[in-house]
C-alpha cells in the first residue's frame, strides 16, 4: 500500500529557508559598504540634528531635543535599509539578473520568494535601526527595560516597507520611475513622520496625513519604548504598524506575481 503523499504547506519552511540561506551566503560577499551605508547616515543625522538644532533648541514633547532625534533617527534608518532594497534590489534582479526567474524554477513560488526576501530586509531593517540608539547613550540618553521591544518595532516596520519597495518594483517601468517614488513618497514620509520635530504643529490637513503615516506609529513606538512605555496608546501604534505590513506584503505577492508569472 503507498504511503499518503505529505501535502505542502502554504509557506513551506524548507524553501523559505533556501532563499534565506542564499542572502545570508551573498551578503556575507558585500556586507562591508551595506552594513557602512545603514549604520553611518543614521548617525550622521543623529549628530546633525543631535549637537546642530540640540544646540538651539533644549526641550521639545517634555524630552530633551537629544532624545527626541536619538529616538527619530532610529524610524529613518529602517525606512532607509528596507524600502530602498526592496525597490533597488527586487528590480535588478528580475529585470536585469533574471535571478527570481532561476529561483522559481526551483520547487519554489512567489509568495515565498518574496516572503523570504522581505522578511531578509527587515531582519537586517531591524538590527541598523538599533545602531542610533547605541550612539544615543553616549548623549546621555537612558532607556527603560522595554527597550529590548525596538528591533521588534524595527522588524515589523521593515516588512512593512520592504514589501511596499517590492510593490513599487512591481510596477515601474524602469528604474528612473523609483526617481518619483522617492521625491513624492520617501522624503514626505520621513519629514511628516514626528522624528525631527512634532507633527503637533503642522497645518490641520498636514497632521491628518502624518497621522496615517506608518512611520509616525514606529516612531511613537520607539520613542516611548525607550524613554516611556504607553500600553494603550502604543498597542494601537503596534497594531496600525502589523496592519500595514499586512496589506503591503500581499499587495508585494500579487505584484511581482505579475511581473514574473506569464
Amino acid at each position: 500500500m503507498s504511503r499518503p503523499r505529505q501535502r505542502l504547506r502554504r509557506l513551506e519552511p524548507a524553501a523559505m529557508g533556501a532563499v534565506l540561506f542564499r542572502e545570508l551566503t551573498v551578503f556575507r560577499r558585500y556586507w562591508r559598504p551595506t552594513t557602512f551605508s545603514s549604520l553611518v547616515e543614521p548617525v550622521i543625522y543623529l549628530l546633525a540634528f543631535g549637537y546642530g538644532f540640540g544646540a538651539l533648541v533644549s526641550k521639545v514633547g517634555g524630552l530633551s531635543y537629544k532624545q527626541y532625534v536619538a529616538t527619530g533617527v532610529v524610524s529613518t534608518a529602517v525606512l532607509f535599509s528596507s524600502i530602498f532594497p526592496g525597490m533597488f534590489n527586487t528590480f535588478v534582479r528580475y529585470r536585469f539578473q533574471r535571478t527570481y526567474d532561476a529561483m522559481l524554477a526551483a520547487p519554489l513560488d512567489v509568495e515565498e520568494l518574496v516572503t523570504a526576501e522581505v522578511t531578509w530586509i527587515s531582519l537586517r531593517a531591524g538590527v541598523f535601526g538599533c545602531a542610533p540608539l547605541l550612539v544615543a547613550l553616549a548623549f546621555g540618553v537612558r532607556p527603560q527595560g522595554s527597550v529590548v521591544l525596538v528591533p521588534l518595532v524595527g522588524f515589523v516596520t521593515g516588512f512593512g516597507f520592504a514589501s511596499f519597495g517590492v510593490t513599487i518594483a512591481g510596477i515601474a517601468k524602469g528604474i528612473d520611475n523609483f526617481n518619483y517614488v522617492t521625491s513624492a513618497v520617501i522624503t514626505p514620509l520621513f519629514l511628516i513622520a514626528g522624528a525631527y520635530f512634532p507633527v503637533s504643529g503642522l497645518p490641520a490637513g498636514v497632521r491628518a496625513v502624518a497621522h496615517v503615516n506608518p512611520l509616525y506609529h514606529t516612531v511613537q513606538l520607539v520613542r516611548d519604548s525607550v524613554l516611556h512605555f504607553h500600553a494603550g496608546p502604543d498597542a494601537i501604534h503596534a497594531l496600525v504598524l502589523l496592519a500595514f505590513a499586512v496589506v503591503m506584503w500581499r499587495l508585494a505577492i500579487w505584484r511581482l506575481g505579475k511581473r514574473l508569472i506569464d
